[in-house]
Parts: C-alpha cells; sequence; structure tokens
C-alpha cells in the first residue's frame, strides 16, 4: 500500500506550448486512473513526473517505447518489461500505452491482469476497450489544462455530449432571441421614423416641445440595443465553454498523401518463399502471396510470429535470409513506416527531413508541405524529431513519404502511439490512396476502414 499522493500544481510547458498548467489532485491506494488527450498534450511526461516526485513509493513505470530486448518483437518486449515491473510488487503501476504491440490474445490477458491487480493502476491508453473496462477515473489532457472525470470512458463522452448539445441548444436559442430582437428593433426604427416626421410638424406648429421626440427615439434605441449586446455577450460565454468541449474523436486536422501514377500490374509476387535469419534456421516456410498495385495486403498473426521479418525481407534488409522466388520493387520505391519511426533521424528537424527527400523544393514549398501535415509554427518545423510525440513523428513519417510517394507502401503497426483524432484521419488518408500497400495490424477495425481486404495469415489466428 501507499500514502495518499498529493498533485499539487503541477504544470508542463515547451518553449512552443503549454501542456497543462496548475494541475492538482490527491491519488489514492487503488485508484485505477486512466489518462486520455491528444498526442503531444503531455500524457507520458504525467507519468514520469509522478514517478520522479514520489520517491518513497513502491513504483513501476512500463514506457510507451521500450527499447531493451532487441531479438524481441513488439508485443514480446512489452510482456518481457511488464513481468520485470510486476516481479518488483509495486504498489503504483504506470503503464504508457500497453495495448500498443499486442496481438489479440495478449491484450485480453493484459485486461484480465489489470482487472485482478491490487494496487493503484495509472495508466495512458487511446485503447476504449481499458478505458472500459479497467479505469473508474479519467484525466483528460486538454486546452492546456487537465479535466478530472469519475467513471469510466463511455461515461466521460456520453457526459461531455450531453454538455455539448446542450450549449448548441441554447445558442440556438439565443440566435432566435437575438433575430426576433432584431426585428423588433427595426419595426421600432420604422415605428420612430415615422413618428420623426409627424414630430417635426408638430413641432413647427409648436404644439410638441423638439426635446420630446428626441427622447422617445433614443430610449427605444437604447433599449432594445442592451439586449441584443446582452444576448451577444451570453453567445460569445457560451462559444467559449463550447471550445473547451473537444471530443477526442473529433477530426480537426487536414493533410493529404499524394502519389504517383501507377499502372494495374504485380508489383510483390512469393513463391515458396521463406524467411530467417540463418540458412539453417529459417522462422517462416511456405510464403505464397501476390499483390497488384492497387491491392491492399494484411499480413496478421500472434506476436513473434514473424510479420516485421517478412516486411524486412520485402524491404531487402541484409540480416534477413530468403529462399525461394521472390519478385519485388526496387527499395526506393517502397514507403517504410515502421511502429517505432525509424525512417526519421531523431536528431533532425521536419524542414530538414523534408529538404532532404526534394532538395530541389523552395523554402515556402517544404513550408506548404509541411502545413498539410499540421506543422505550422516555426518552433515546430524546427524542433529535433527526438522531441516529438509518437502522433507527431507518425504526421511527420507520412509528410516524408508523401515528398516522394511510392508506388508500394509498407505500414508496420502504426496504430500505436496515435491518438484518436489522428487515427481517424490517418486512416481517411490511407483510405483514399490509390497505390498498393502491405499493412501490418492488430486494430481489426483500421485494417476494414481501410480498405485491406487480403489478408495472409501465419500461424492460428483469427480476424
Amino acid at each position: 500500500m501507499h500514502n495518499p499522493v498529493f498533485m499539487k500544481d503541477f504544470s508542463l510547458s515547451f518553449p512552443h506550448k503549454i501542456c497543462f498548467e496548475d494541475f492538482s489532485t490527491t491519488i489514492l491506494f487503488g485508484d485505477r486512473i486512466g489518462i486520455i488527450g491528444r498526442n503531444g498534450s503531455g500524457k507520458s511526461s504525467l507519468l514520469r513526473m509522478i514517478v520522479e516526485r514520489n520517491p518513497d513509493i513502491s513504483t513501476a513505470l512500463v514506457s510507451q517505447i521500450i527499447d531493451d530486448f532487441d531479438s524481441l518483437s513488439g508485443g514480446e518486449k512489452f510482456n518481457k518489461a511488464l513481468s520485470n515491473a510486476l516481479s518488483k510488487n509495486p504498489s503504483m503501476l504506470l503503464l504508457d500505452e500497453p495495448t500498443n504491440h499486442l496481438d489479440l490474445h495478449n491484450r485480453r490477458s493484459l485486461m484480465r491482469m489489470l482487472q485482478s491487480y491490487y494496487g493503484t493502476l495509472i495508466m495512458v491508453t487511446h485503447d476504449k476497450e481499458l478505458l472500459r473496462n479497467c479505469i473508474d477515473i479519467l484525466w483528460h489532457a486538454d486546452a492546456e489544462k487537465i479535466t478530472i472525470f469519475r467513471g469510466n470512458h463511455d461515461n466521460y463522452i456520453s457526459e461531455i455530449q450531453h454538455r455539448r448539445q446542450s450549449i448548441l441548444r441554447e445558442m440556438d436559442l439565443l440566435d432566435r432571441e437575438r433575430k426576433f430582437m432584431h426585428k423588433k428593433l427595426m419595426k421600432e426604427q420604422e415605428h420612430i421614423s415615422k413618428s420623426e416626421v409627424s414630430g417635426r410638424k408638430k413641432v413647427e406648429t409648436r404644439k410638441w416641445m423638439k426635446s420630446v421626440g428626441d427622447l422617445k427615439a433614443t430610449k427605444a434605441e437604447k433599449s432594445q440595443g442592451k439586449k441584443l449586446t446582452a444576448i451577444d455577450g451570453k453567445k460569445q460565454e457560451l462559444s467559449e465553454q463550447l471550445a473547451q468541449i473537444r471530443l477526442p474523436e473529433i477530426i480537426l486536422p487536414k493533410f493529404h498523401l499524394t502519389h504517383r501514377e501507377i499502372g494495374e500490374k504485380t508489383i510483390l509476387s512469393i513463391v515458396d518463399g521463406a524467411v530467417g535469419y540463418s540458412m539453417d534456421k529459417m522462422i517462416l516456410e511456405n510464403i505464397n502471396l501476390s499483390l497488384t498495385s492497387r491491392e491492399r495486403l494484411a499480413v496478421v498473426g500472434n506476436n513473434g510470429s514473424g510479420k516485421t521479418t517478412i516486411l524486412r525481407a520485402i524491404l531487402r534488409d541484409e540480416n534477413i535470409i530468403t529462399r525461394g522466388d521472390w519478385t519485388m520493387p526496387n527499395p526506393q520505391n517502397i514507403g517504410y513506416l515502421d511502429q517505432h519511426y525509424r525512417n526519421l533521424d531523431p536528431e533532425k528537424s521536419a524542414i530538414e527531413i523534408i529538404f532532404e527527400i526534394v532538395p530541389t523544393w523552395l523554402h515556402a514549398e517544404v513550408r506548404r508541405h509541411l502545413n498539410d501535415f499540421l506543422f505550422r509554427k516555426n518552433e515546430e518545423v524546427n524542433m529535433a524529431v527526438r522531441n516529438l510525440s509518437g502522433g507527431e513523428r507518425l504526421r511527420l513519417s507520412l509528410a516524408k513519404i508523401a515528398a516522394n510517394p511510392p508506388s508500394l507502401l509498407i505500414l508496420d503497426e502504426i496504430t500505436n502511439n496515435i491518438d484518436s483524432e489522428t487515427l481517424d484521419h490517418v486512416t481517411e488518408i490511407l483510405r483514399e490512396y490509390p497505390a498498393a500497400m502491405v499493412v501490418v495490424s492488430h486494430d481489426k477495425d483500421f485494417l476494414k476502414k481501410t480498405k485491406t481486404e487480403k489478408y495472409y495469415k501465419i500461424g492460428e489466428v483469427r480476424y
């Protein structure tokens, strides 16, 4: 067990942005907390802050990107790191996107383990199933603050939707009232205009003092004007409230992935293939698959089954041994995006990376291209990749691929590390991408939405 953890005025900011300010709360033993929000909102940093500022508590943090155990797959690395963390019998377990690299079997096993975990659980995740079944307190990092909600993800989204609809209804009523008041003011002014004509005649005949007519007009206009001003002020207040209620699923960014003109031909063919790291120990054998220039293929299997090894063989990785008849595009015509974004130099900035791909572009062209992928501020385009969030690295990887469009796009678990908004828009982009794709993913919904209907299954796996 551990004593209550008092968090007071936690803040996180960088030179180009504020993530959150003045966050205060108390963590009790046994709390089950889920941290949600957009990429780059400071969620992973918040986990580290909790650990660093509470050295007297037995904690275990399993990070989002695990660099140890290089010979293992992403899912195997996570399971190994989690086992090491749990062996310390921590009273507080902190997990950063735990389901990112897990197949369906391992996701279910993790969920059962978390449901039975005795201590305090704090978890950064976009996994709605985890949020629904393993969490009863939500911290939402958004709009430079962290909002606390007691309940699971479904309760939270329902509450936000209710508040949003309530504000929209109130704004609609204000719009109607303003239109009514405006019409009333127009009628008053028309009436006043007629009265002024009559008043001038009465003034001329000395039956009515001039000041009386002026007073009537001024009083009516001021009364209606105050009411309109009050309505506009209330509407502005509601607009500000609405701006703060942003559902994670709302798609805000707009960026595109361009492509070359492609024909109808077979661009990938493997007949009686085998892959491995030595001739006497092949990982997979009897590989038979083909892909035309407009098809998309999902390679599915359990963690450690060899999915990424096949991708590396297609990319002609020198460390992979192959047998059989392999027909593949030139590596220069393949766009590759892996789950750790290794196609990005961590020391280079976004603008340097794009200039390397298209050195003939003008500076303004590069900025426009990056702008399409939401890199708009000078600080963002000049920041080193190592300081970017997972979602920002994905957008930059797509920008790099789009700058020199490939005939074959290979995606290795790209739904990891990204928030719901980024995932939805990436899905939209890939759904419209006309060239060939090979996709490794455990996300059935993602495969369906990107129209990936052709499957190559490794081992006993049900999708």
